[in-house]
């Protein structure tokens, strides 16, 4: 059953959802933008180890809390890790009063009709129950388009869709992320055909989802699906963008609050002290807030 209280707060939209789910494929690389070399660690558990450290010290730093972060996005290995003695998305909403979701998707699928779908989630229904027990709130899962193709953009959206009706009838609600590669030449109409793809599928929804979208073209592109009854909350990936250039977008598109990954990241060093560690993401947090509520 879905969590009012943490409904609301997401639908309320004053703040930003911070994605730390880094997975697998692009743990070391998020690693090493954080100062630790792959040297630093021999295997995958000890890779973990320090990217687990590394979000607990951005989760626990005093200004990552509900008060800027509405939300923050888990890998399925953090969610199995503690924090302080609790799980972490227990402490994520008990002593942060952050809302916690779960990444579910394993990954992309090779290219098709200008699309990447997903591949194959086996065990969601699993992987679901469980989260639900874990006190997470909703998932998110990415697939990625790659051009101005109508038949792959339909493919891509219905598959969002199929998955997340799953995903609902655990008690969960879905963030649905097509993801629009920033640097394609036709984004623009790539942008129009996705938007209608969504509009049409969440028209014959009963179910209320989350969309996340990379930053458009035109500003308040995605304006009727931010006001959609179906449609809890609209979020922007960075995408790329640097966290100047993402946040200048973002505050041109009213509604839509940011959930931005290395955007987030951008900055901060192993090899910072805790001050200047909690100096720059602090800095971070209220420049990512105030491009979120700018609307």
């Amino acid at each position: 059953m879905v969590n009012s209280v943490q409904a609301e707060k997401v639908k309320g939209g004053q703040g930003f959802i911070a994605a730390l789910d880094q997975s697998g494929g692009s743990t070391p690389k998020a690693l090493r933008l954080y100062g630790v070399e792959e040297t630093a660690y021999s295997n995958d558990d000890e890779m973990y180890d320090q990217i687990h450290a590394m979000r607990t010290r951005i989760i626990k730093s005093p200004d990552f809390t509900g008060d800027k972060v509405l939300g923050a996005i888990l890998f399925e290995n953090t969610m199995d890790r503690q924090i302080d003695g609790k799980p972490s998305s227990q402490y994520l909403w008990e002593d942060r009063g952050v809302v916690p979701f779960l990444k579910v998707d394993k990954g992309l699928d090779d290219p098709s009709n200008g699309v990447q779908l997903m591949k194959p989630i086996p065990g969601l229904d699993g992987l679901c129950r469980r989260a639900a027990e874990m006190g997470i709130f909703g998932t998110k899962m990415r697939s990625v388009i790659g051009a101005a193709n109508a038949e792959g953009i339909k493919a891509n959206v219905a598959q969002q869709f199929e998955f997340g009706r799953q995903i609902l009838s655990h008690g969960l609600v879905p963030i649905l992320e097509p993801e629009v590669t920033i640097s394609i030449s036709d984004k623009a109409a790539a942008e129009d055909m996705l938007r209608a793809e969504i509009l049409s599928h969440l028209d014959a929804s009963e179910h209320n989802i989350m969309l996340k979208l990379t930053l458009p073209e035109t500003a308040n592109h995605y304006k009727d699906l931010i006001n959609h009854p179906r449609v809890l909350s609209v979020v922007a990936l960075s995408g790329g963008y640097s966290r100047a250039e993402a946040n200048e977008r973002l505050s041109q598109n009213t509604g839509m609050i940011a959930s931005f990954s290395r955007a987030l990241t951008e900055g901060l060093s192993a090899q910072q002290s805790d001050a200047e560690f909690d100096a720059t993401l602090a800095g971070t947090i209220d420049s990512i807030y105030a491009a979120s509520i700018a609307g």
